[in-house]
């Protein structure tokens, strides 16, 4: 047993190396800093402050409204997609369990009973007779000593896959919050569109209501008339669209969480401000290397610069070791005694000679392999840059825009006002009455939807940064 396990400790000392290039993080094929100019908000030239990052900000602090983190939180317990994601995480973590125990010997305990009849061989005629045969014994098969880092590399490969997938993971749960938050908003945004042509609907069967009596009284034409019964019919046609709206929108939104969002939880009104909290990036655009994909898309890419390691090691010798102590004896009484002990030690080596190809086929592979994963890796960090790019560019306006509809709107009604009133004294036409009503729903409409703009542009703004409930750290990234 001594021997054995002299052996065991020599194997885990000698298999130490591995064959894996070594590793530099690729620089970011993007700038250094994000866009500025006239359409971009003024960014500091390093992040400051508890609003100045998305990164390691919750997103029950982001979010301020009560009813929204209610459907989130019940979004986090019932969505299938980030279920997916979590058992995808057990599957890498059982993956690199089994690839890690390859580099340990399988140790195994047998016993066995034999009981034969064979003929006398040295006896002529003496006819056959029986026999037992007892044996048991511990040992081990075939074990390979990991010398070149071949299991080593297939063993970081797996743990940098195991690392992918949780990542994976947080990139899964921060798409599903701006998602449902998203839902959420929309749903109001139609909320308030239902409401407004309601309020319009109204309106204008009360106007109806008064031309039809100047109409009979012989003071409104018959085509004032007429122009009002459109606006009528257009209003409740508009009610009927914005009702199927609403309606799809919850539809939608409940997929998304997972079940029926309970109604107490449902937003009341659209806010024209607030609703979520101030996002300041830094001007540096190396912020992007924090965010899930683009961490996720790095730990694919040493995974596969592992896998080159493991490519390598197939071309050269590798050593078994089959090992093996136990008891064997004719009596059971007697299986235990000093006299009955057997060992077994028979190392080997296979040194590859003639492959036809496959070892110099099975490097190329993961060569490209490798290759692939970098352009993978490039590519998420300009996506994610150019998120992160669009996303400022709409913050860098939509303050001016939303008060210039504000403005707008509350023109458009204080016109419609006046313009009633002079229709009613007989100075304007009825004409000019269904131009300032059109003007003045058109402008509410634009109104609730450059607030929806305002607020999904920052759920946009905080998904690109890598926002959201971040667990405890990992691993760090290997360098070598």
């Amino acid at each position: 047993m001594k021997r054995f396990a002299g052996l065991l400790l020599a194997g885990a000392v000698t298999a130490g190396c591995t064959l894996d290039p070594a590793y530099q993080r690729p620089a970011p094929p993007v700038p250094a800093a994000f866009p500025q100019g006239p359409s971009y908000p003024s960014l500091p030239s390093t992040a400051g402050g508890p609003s100045s990052s998305a990164d390691g900000i919750a997103w029950s602090a982001f979010f301020t409204d009560q009813g929204l983190k209610a459907v989130i939180q019940q979004s986090l317990d019932n969505n299938r997609d980030l279920r997916l994601a979590l058992d995808n995480i057990e599957q890498a973590e059982a993956q690199t369990a089994t690839q890690r125990s390859a580099l340990f010997p399988a140790v195994n305990a047998s016993g066995s009973e034999i009981y034969q009849q064979a003929p006398n061989t040295f006896v002529p005629g003496a006819g056959s007779f029986q026999q037992r045969f007892y044996s048991a014994s511990v040992g081990f098969s075939s074990w390979q000593l990991d010398l070149f880092g071949r299991v080593r590399s297939l063993t970081r490969a797996a743990a940098e896959q195991e690392l992918a997938a949780e990542d994976n993971r947080r990139a899964v749960q921060i798409s599903m919050v701006a998602q449902v938050a998203t839902a959420w908003y929309v749903y109001a945004a139609d909320q308030d569109f239902l409401a407004v042509a309601r309020q319009t609907l109204a309106a204008q069967e009360s106007s109806l209501s008064l031309i039809q009596a100047r109409a009979n009284a012989g003071i409104a034409s018959d085509l004032d008339l007429r122009q009002a019964e459109t606006t009528v019919q257009q209003a409740r046609s508009d009610v009927a669209n914005f009702t199927t709206n609403l309606a799809q929108a919850g539809n939608a939104l409940d997929l998304l969480v997972g079940a029926p969002v309970d109604p107490s939880h449902l937003p009341k009104a659209l806010p024209l401000t607030g609703g979520v909290m101030d996002l300041q990036p830094g001007l540096s655009s190396q912020v992007l290397l924090t965010r899930p994909d683009v961490r996720q898309a790095e730990h694919q890419l040493l995974a596969a610069n592992a896998s080159i390691g493991a490519a390598r090691a197939a071309f050269f010798p590798q050593i078994g070791l089959t090992g093996q102590v136990g008891q064997e004896s004719t009596a059971l009484e007697r299986l235990f005694d000093a006299a009955s002990r057997t060992w077994l030690f028979q190392p080997s080596v296979s040194v590859p000679i003639f492959a036809g190809g496959r070892n110099v086929a099975g490097l190329k592979s993961a060569k490209a392999q490798r290759d692939a994963a970098l352009a993978q890796y490039e590519k998420a960090i300009q996506s994610a840059f150019r998120d992160v790019a669009d996303a400022l560019a709409r913050q860098g306006t939509i303050g001016q825009q939303l008060a210039a509809q504000q403005g707008l709107a509350g023109s458009a009604q204080q016109a419609l006002f006046l313009t009633t009133a002079r229709y009613e004294r007989g100075t304007d036409p009825y004409l000019n009455v269904l131009v300032a009503q059109r003007t003045a729903y058109s402008a509410q409409q634009s109104l609730i939807s450059t607030a929806l703009i305002r607020l999904t542009n920052a759920i946009s703004l905080y998904r690109a940064l890598g926002g959201g409930e971040r667990g405890p750290p990992g691993p760090p990234l290997s360098e070598n």
